[in-house]
């Protein structure tokens, strides 16, 4: 059977580094709001009223975690395109991404020492900074380990791993936080520091599994270059550059799934259910991404990527948009699994096409381009949902809907696929 599992070691290898490393950063997305309020010393201008222009604003400490948090996601998206093509022009890869996971483990590890919310706010940002080497990095080393018939799958393999681990670091991480303080060979660890020095560790593990059996391709030092120039037009025709309308098109992607998280308590009033029915509904979307990755990845090698682009959008408007008028929480689970079994027929096979499509050498540039826009798209949809929301319910959902409405059309009229599609791969026997 042409689906029969057949896996690069190394792919599996990055696969697993990367999904350590979600476990690592997600891990701190639970654990630092909670440190923050109950364990850092706080600025004295806490309360403040400022103005700018006409606004004015409090400075809470809801908003002082906010910075944080979001400074880890705007350094490491915006971080991604300058850091990919870096690796482009100086023909390497393993170097940067051993860079960037001793950058995460480094803050992790300074989060034992420094309580200050200063200190914090540096030390996340240096996580930032570390997250915006490793995620082109390793995206672009998958890219190289394929070949063209086997790009999709690989790339669902290493995106269900990495949303493994997504899934798995909040609940680890509260678990270590409730039943903490630990008493270690006399040394008494708060559940925080619990919760940091497993973060530590993580990182530390993805740091030498990509130590002892990862490399950077041969070829890869004498395809660096110094034309890594990022189209935004078509050269060989009109419209847009078929990897930036796929930039564009991730952007909406992402906002669609990131605007509900932020609304769990308007949610629940609305619905009239309590925390643990959301939490059933957000996971249902993570669910349906690692179970549907994989299987579709393999099959845009088998049938082109661009079918699988456009079946997706087609699924994500309805899906998107009913989530902000159903009146039960059944359907509110139906719908974020067909959701994010539509978030799953866009990414993997963008993320191959844009593979299928970037010049020798030039991975690095091309494939951050998309995880760069996959970042912003969580960073504006978590930010403007909380806007939004506040002019009816449903109005954040109808706006996402929209976006995802320009994304089919920008797939349909901007997206080429490359002239030689990958040939259907073919059973063989020994």
């Amino acid at each position: 059977m042409a689906l029969a599992l057949d896996l690069d070691s190394r792919v599996l290898t990055l696969a697993l580094a990367r999904m350590v490393d979600s476990v690592a950063n997600s891990f701190l997305v639970v654990v630092l709001p909670l440190y923050i309020g109950r364990a850092v010393a706080l600025p004295g201008f806490i309360g403040s009223a400022v103005a700018v222009g006409p606004v004015s604003f409090r400075l809470t400490e809801a908003l002082l975690i906010g910075v944080v948090l979001s400074l880890f996601g705007f350094l490491n998206s915006l971080g991604q395109p300058f850091t990919g093509r870096l690796s482009d022009r100086t023909g390497r890869r393993k170097p940067y991404l051993l860079l960037g996971l001793a950058l995460v483990a480094l803050g992790s590890l300074g989060f034992l020492f420094l309580a200050d919310y200063v200190s914090v706010l540096v030390l996340r940002g240096l996580q930032g900074v570390g997250a915006a080497f490793t995620v082109p990095m390793t995206v672009a080393l998958v890219n190289e380990y394929s070949a063209a018939e086997e790009r999709g799958g690989n790339f669902g393999l290493f995106n269900t791993f990495r949303l493994l681990g997504f899934a798995t670091g909040p609940l680890v991480a509260g678990v270590v936080v409730e039943f903490g303080p630990y008493a270690v060979r006399g040394v008494t660890l708060s559940g925080f520091d619990a919760a940091f020095l497993v973060a530590v560790v993580a990182a530390a593990v993805s740091f030498g599994l990509v130590t002892l059996l990862i490399d950077d391709p041969e070829q890869l030092a004498a395809q660096a270059g110094d034309d890594l120039s990022v189209a935004i037009r078509n050269r060989d025709g009109p419209g847009l550059d078929s990897v930036f309308a796929l930039a564009l098109v991730t952007v909406v992607m992402a906002m669609s799934f990131a605007i509900f998280a932020p609304l769990a308590n308007t949610i629940n009033e609305r619905l009239g259910q309590g925390d643990l029915l959301f939490s059933v509904q957000f996971g249902a979307a993570v669910l349906a991404n690692v179970v549907l990755q994989l299987p579709i990845g393999r099959l845009s090698d088998r049938f082109g990527r661009r079918p699988f682009l456009l079946g997706g959008f087609v699924l994500l408007l309805p899906t998107t948009l009913l989530q902000g008028f159903v009146t039960t929480s059944l359907s509110m689970v139906a719908l974020r699994f067909l959701q994010g079994a539509a978030v799953a027929a866009v990414f993997a096979p963008s993320l191959a096409l844009a593979g299928d499509l970037a010049t020798e050498g030039q991975s690095g540039s091309t494939l951050s381009l998309l995880t760069m826009g996959f970042g912003l798209g969580i960073a504006f949809g978590t930010l403007l949902s909380g806007i939004l929301v506040g002019f009816g319910f449903a109005v954040p959902f109808v706006v996402a809907t929209a976006g995802g409405a320009v994304g089919l059309a920008l797939v349909y009229t901007q997206v080429r696929e490359p002239s030689a599609k990958p040939a259907p791969a073919t059973a063989t026997t020994d």
